[in-house]
Formats: structure tokens, sequence, C-alpha cells
């Protein structure tokens, strides 16, 4: 046994009510900042005239999309330096100074003036608020993961890190609900002058819930236990476990691209390419993301039993091979129901994959660099593949004319997953997963 398991077994065990609220504020502040960063997916078409004002409505919605993407450029910087922060100064102070930074870009979102008011000036404003939370967003997964895994009962740490994406998916439902509900009440001409920044006040509540949620937990029993926290963890990760991030970065292509183009860009596709109302398509999309949490917990549960790998295989071949088929049904036989349909069906299986995706890569790296370790994996993969893809499908309908376009998109990342996954035969040792009880 390593020094830091004979650490970690002399850790006094947690009372249930302290794990109940470490899980609450893990939940609760990841489902506000994610709520933010991805609102601004949602309302990109009425964001777009505001900031970027063009004769051609595909250019103005380019560069709204681009503009998102752009936020994805800060989340490795993030991941670099909140992870370590994280894993230096401990996942609650880590977990603090993510919240306060996404609310500050999120305010610089919401409030900046349009390109009316202020010219170029406004969209530097626009970037640099969506900069900052790229930032933020950097951080957050990889302390908020290894705090969950950290507190997990033995035997339960899928289960406890599928309650990340279902953190998540319950930021995508809030968004939807609160978009469609903007763009229900108001006409199309209200929600470009001033109603799509009402949903980005409303998450501005992250400072005073998160900070006084997150200000009640204890520090996770694995960080706890650790002697001396590493003074370079992330350098530490790079050197000492390159495989293990090589794999979790293409097991994370599949959870991102799932989740910036079949949850975050599918209203822009419906309204878009498919004609249907706002209120309506933003409405479908959050029927999606719910069968999302609710299979993401169920395979995160089983995953504790009959590992993790199974359904993330399982979920990335369903991908590969019906993806062309869903989209073509879709276009073809556009209606509400069958949008709904498709939905909820690809909501379950993203819920399959990425429910025991989090335990999956957090359990690959040991508790002093866990929180780097898990964040340079994810971020560079998010950066990459899925912070530019709705930019990336929107220009391939364009070019090619072709509705389908993202289901290529879909397929190509699962195909690299399944061989990432099939490339990892690393079983976590006591040791690496910490504390848990």
């Amino acid at each position: 046994m390593t020094t830091e398991a004979i650490a970690l077994d002399t850790t006094p065990p947690e009372t249930i009510s302290e794990r109940r609220r470490a899980i609450v504020a893990a939940v609760a502040g990841t489902v506000l900042e994610y709520y933010d960063f991805a609102v601004y997916g949602y309302l990109a078409v009425f964001i777009s005239p505001v900031f970027f004002p063009s004769h051609d409505d595909l250019s103005s919605l380019l560069l709204t999309v681009a503009t998102f993407g752009v936020g994805f450029f800060m989340r490795p910087v993030g991941a670099i330096v909140l992870g370590s922060y994280a894993d230096r100064a401990g996942r609650k102070a880590g977990l603090t100074l993510t919240i306060t930074l996404m609310a500050l870009g999120t305010a610089i979102v919401g409030l900046s003036p349009s390109y009316a008011t202020i010219g170029i000036a406004a969209p530097l404003f626009l970037v640099l608020g969506r900069l900052l939370q790229g930032f933020a967003a950097g951080g957050e997964l990889g302390s908020a993961t290894a705090f969950l895994i950290e507190h997990a009962t033995e035997g339960a740490r899928g289960r406890y890190a599928s309650f990340q994406q279902v953190s998540q998916g319950g930021a995508l439902v809030s968004g939807s609900l609160v978009s469609a509900a903007m763009t229900g009440l108001l006409t199309p001409d209200q929600m470009t002058a001033w109603g799509w920044r009402v949903p980005f006040i409303l998450g501005l509540i992250i400072l005073p819930v998160g900070l006084y949620l997150r200000s009640r937990i204890q520090e996770s029993p694995g960080f706890l236990a650790l002697k001396a926290p590493s003074e370079r963890p992330v350098r530490g990760a790079i050197a000492t476990h390159p495989g293990q991030l090589a794999v979790g970065f293409g097991a994370t292509i599949t959870w991102t691209v799932c989740t910036y183009i079949l949850l975050i860009y599918m209203p822009t596709f419906a309204i878009r390419q498919l004609a249907l109302p706002a209120s309506t398509a933003l409405v479908i999309n959050a029927a999606g993301v719910v069968a999302v949490m609710v299979v993401a917990y169920l395979a995160g549960t089983l995953s504790d039993r009959i590992g993790r790998k199974a359904p993330m295989l399982v979920a990335a071949g369903l991908l590969v091979v019906t993806s062309y088929p869903i989209y073509s049904f879709i276009v073809a036989n556009t209606s509400i129901l069958n949008l709904c349909l498709v939905q909820i069906f690809l909501g379950a299986v993203v819920g399959l994959y990425t429910g025991p995706a989090p335990a999956f890569i957090g359990e690959m790296f040991p508790v002093a660099m866990r929180s780097s370790g898990f964040s340079l994996a994810y971020n560079f993969a998010v950066t990459i593949f899925g912070g530019f893809a709705p930019f990336i499908v929107t220009w391939l309908i364009g070019a090619t004319g072709s509705k389908l376009a993202p289901s290529f998109y879909v397929m190509a990342g699962a195909a690299v997953s399944i061989v990432a996954l099939l490339a990892s035969r690393r079983k976590p040792s006591p040791a690496t997963l910490g504390a848990s009880r």
C-alpha cells in the first residue's frame, strides 16, 4: 500500500449529511455556472444582430457562434491555472473561485451595450465576457468531479460522479426553459432589442447562491488526507500520466461533440433548418436534456457494477450507427412530435455515454493531480472539438447545402472516442481513487 493510501485510511469518515451537502453544493454551483455558459448558445440567433449587424443573416450568425467558440480558447488556460489551484489550495477554494469568475463574465455579456450604441467596442466587450466565462468553466468541471469522487462511498464513485453530468443537464434544461419562456412571451424584435439579456441577468444569482452553498461544505476527504499537496500538479500529470491524458482527451470528444451539437446547437438547427418556432424548439430541447439527466444517473450507477467502458462503448457505437438516419428522418419528416422523439432518443444515448464518463476520466489520476489531470484532458478536447462545433456545422450546412451535415461531425467524434476507449486497459488502483467511505 502506498503512503497516500495509508494516509487515506486514517481519514475520519464523513456523515451522511456532510456528503449530501457536498453533492448539493457541487451540483447546484455547476448548474448555475453552466446555465450562464450555455444560454449564449440558445440565444445566438437574437444576439447576432445586436453585436454583429449584417445584411447577410448567415454571416451574422457565424460571427456570433464563432464568439461562442472564442470562450473555449480560455478553457485550457483555466484548466491549467484553476485546475492547478484546486490541487494546491483545495477543491473548496477552487470551486469558490470559479463561480465568482463565471458571474463576472456573465455580467459583462448580459450588460454589454450594442453595436449601434458603442460601435466596434460592443463585440469586444462580448468577447471579453466570453473569455472570462471560458476561463472559469475550464476549472469548474475538474474541481467539481474530483470533489464528488473523493466524497463518494466505496463502490459508488460512478453514481456520485454522474451528478456532474446531471448538473450540466440541469443547466441546459434551465437555459432552455428560460429562453423558451422569453421567446414565447416576446416578439422577435423585443427579443433582439432587450429580451435576450434577461436570462443572463437572471443568471447573476450564481454569485450569492453559489458562494453560500460552497462556503458551507467540507473539503474532500481525499484532499485532506494528502500530507503535502503537489506544488506542480499540471507538470506532474503531463510527465507521469501522458497515456491517461490521451485517453481522457479521446473519451471527451464524444462527450463534448454531443453536448454542443445535439443539446446546445439543436434549437438553432430546429429554428433555422426545420423552420420551427424558437419557443417550441427550446422546450423540445429541454425534454431531450431531461432524458440525458435521467439516463446519465442510471448509467453512472450501472457503471459501478459493470465498469465504465461498457456503457460508453455502446453509446458511442449507437451514435455512429444512428446519427445519419436520425437526421435524415427529421429533415424529411419534420414535426414537433418527431423532433421530440428524436431529441429524447439522442438525449438517452448521450446520457448513457456521459453518465460514466466523469468517473472514467477522474479515476485515472491520483488525488494530488486529479483536478489538473481531468481539467487538461477534458478542456483541451472541448476547446478543439466542442467550442467551435456550432460554427463548423453552421458553415458545413451553408457550404454543402445539406441539412444532414451535423450527423457527420457526431459520427466522426464518436468513432475517435471508441478508439480511445478500446486503447484504455488501465484499472484504477486504491491509491489513485482516493478516500471513499
